[in-house]
């Protein structure tokens, strides 16, 4: 019995759920997320240490004398990078297509 693989059938699929969601998020509030400076950045980094880096110097001049708002940057970004290596080459971590 010949089964798909996950990967191959899910990467599609996710791929038009996030395009559906940007256009969404487009509609709604009338600002193109691909269009974000803060994209192009993204699109040059090749690890998840990387998007860390670049998110931390994000957020530095956003923090008044304390850390809540990057605790949760390590492990939002580890998942995220387990999941974009779970769902395989179809979609990449940080490169979005149109």
């Amino acid at each position: 019995m010949s089964h798909a693989n996950p990967t191959t059938s899910s990467s599609p699929n996710f791929q038009l759920i996030f395009n559906n969601a940007l256009e969404t998020y487009k509609k709604r509030t009338k600002n193109d997320l691909l269009a974000h400076p803060l994209v192009a950045q993204l699109q040059n980094c090749t690890s998840s240490s990387a998007v860390l880096a670049l998110i931390h110097q994000q957020v530095q001049g956003l923090q008044r004398g304390d850390d809540r708002l990057t605790k949760w940057l390590d492990p939002t970004v580890s998942v995220l990078h387990a999941f974009s290596e779970t769902l395989g080459e179809g979609v990449s971590m940080v490169c979005l297509t149109k």
